[in-house]
């Protein structure tokens, strides 16, 4: 199978992400390192880790070992909630930098806003310093509200470049996408290959998948490229490695996405966690 060249989309600070991401989240440590090299090697070129994740040390041993130019690889990780706070922030990055093994991260995220501790604004307000010199190219957000970008811009006078935001046809957050499209901030996608793995199995998924000659998860990350956003997917699978990124040879139909789109369920987000009032230390 050929892989389509990734389309790269422009952040509104002026640097650019594949609309495709690799996610890095729980594989097993023995097995991560070879799945992430056959990513990269499959032609994936975004890959996405945390702090909380406790692998960024793998994720950096790939960039090192791969054939790809580590100028080609765009890498996010993220803030654990453990972390917020100015100072706290600056010092979780190093520590993050020293497991990657990298001398600038492509996107920094606050993985959780956790607003009862009151410290995401100085948290930004750290990676605002570290984009000035140099270390993290663009930064943003994850599981963010409206309410709580916006108070970044004004008491800092910097939007996010991203929110990445829980986002599958069971939960499509869509007006959490509207909102971020409105204030020209990328959404990106996690789990977006569904709910627990509920929507792979889906009628309605299966059928359109069916229909088209392609697997279910391909439905799963097109519908989120056409509903605005960038989806962060991962499997362990080799043969799904390469089929996930072959999401550009096809569309689907205003009548599909609505189809999808009748899906959503008011029980429908994996943890049911709110971003508004919950408190995550990772």
């Amino acid at each position: 199978m050929s892989i389509p060249q990734i389309p790269l989309v422009e952040l509104n600070d002026g640097w650019k992400i594949p609309a495709n991401v690799f996610g890095t989240p729980d594989a097993p440590k023995e097995q991560a390192l070879a799945i992430y090299l056959n990513a990269l090697d499959s032609g994936w070129r975004a890959l996405d880790t945390a702090r909380s994740y406790g692998n960024e040390d793998v994720v950096g041993a790939a960039i090192a070992q791969t054939s790809v130019p580590r100028s080609e690889i765009f890498v996010t990780s993220k803030v654990a909630g453990r972390h917020h706070g100015y100072d706290q922030t600056l010092a979780g990055f190093e520590t993050s930098m020293s497991e990657l093994g990298l001398e600038y991260l492509d996107l920094y995220l606050i993985h959780w806003p956790n607003p009862a501790w009151d410290k995401y604004v100085d948290t930004w307000r750290a990676m605002v310093k570290l984009r000035g010199e140099g270390r993290v190219r663009s930064f943003g957000v994850s599981n963010f509200t409206t309410d709580f970008i916006l108070r970044l811009q004004a008491e800092t006078g910097v939007l996010p470049a991203v929110n990445q935001i829980e986002r599958h046809p069971f939960f499509p957050n869509a007006a959490q996408v509207r909102a971020n499209t409105e204030l020209g901030v990328v959404t990106e996608s996690w789990s977006s290959l569904g709910h627990q793995g509920a929507e792979l199995k889906d009628p309605v998924i299966v059928e359109l998948a069916a229909a088209r000659g392609v697997s279910v998860a391909q439905i799963l990350l097109r519908w989120n490229i056409q509903g605005g956003a960038i989806p962060v997917s991962y499997t362990r699978q080799p043969q799904r490695v390469k089929e996930n990124l072959d999401v550009y040879s096809f569309e689907l139909t205003p009548a599909e996405m609505d189809a999808i789109d009748t899906l959503a369920r008011p029980d429908g987000a994996v943890w049911g966690s709110d971003p508004a009032t919950e408190i995550v230390q990772w």
